[in-house]
């Protein structure tokens, strides 16, 4: 068998934002893996955010927690679809009641592994959908700072 040759990531000498929530960083993901996708490349610390992991991370404890068998092919489904999307299921809808059991299923489970991890600091979500806080939006908006 062979030997694992573990190689640390260089710390960054600017301060690392943690996500706020599993969905936050769920997201996060999807958008950095469009990105790869159509051909950009993910450069670390790149962008004005600093996380605490690469989009890798997030991929492979979800993957962990499917050969747990904590999540099963249908959460992982509703992951992919509401990740493309950007959005999470409705719950007005009746037709996405359950998607969203599942979309909530998922994102505890893997909120418990990323909280863990580090990547994830329980707090308020960062949510645009804040009534009473207006976001500008301005600077650096690519998804993985490239």
């Amino acid at each position: 068998m062979t030997e694992q040759r573990l190689f640390p990531k260089p710390h960054s000498a600017r301060d690392i934002t943690p996500f706020s929530s599993a969905r936050q960083a769920w997201f996060w993901f999807v958008r950095c893996q469009t990105a790869r996708i159509e051909g950009a490349r993910v450069v670390a610390d790149a962008g004005e955010v600093v996380r605490p992991c690469d989009p890798d991370d997030v991929y492979n404890a979800v993957m962990r927690l499917k050969k747990a068998g904590i999540l099963g092919d249908r959460h992982l489904q509703v992951l992919e679809y509401f990740g493309l999307v950007e959005r999470e299921p409705d719950a007005r809808d009746s037709r996405e009641k359950d998607k969203g059991d599942l979309w909530q299923q998922a994102l505890d489970a893997l909120e418990n592994v990323l909280v863990t991890r580090g990547i994830v600091k329980r707090g308020e979500d960062e949510s645009f959908h804040h009534e009473d806080v207006a976001v500008e939006l301005g600077g650096d908006l690519s998804p993985c700072g490239m």
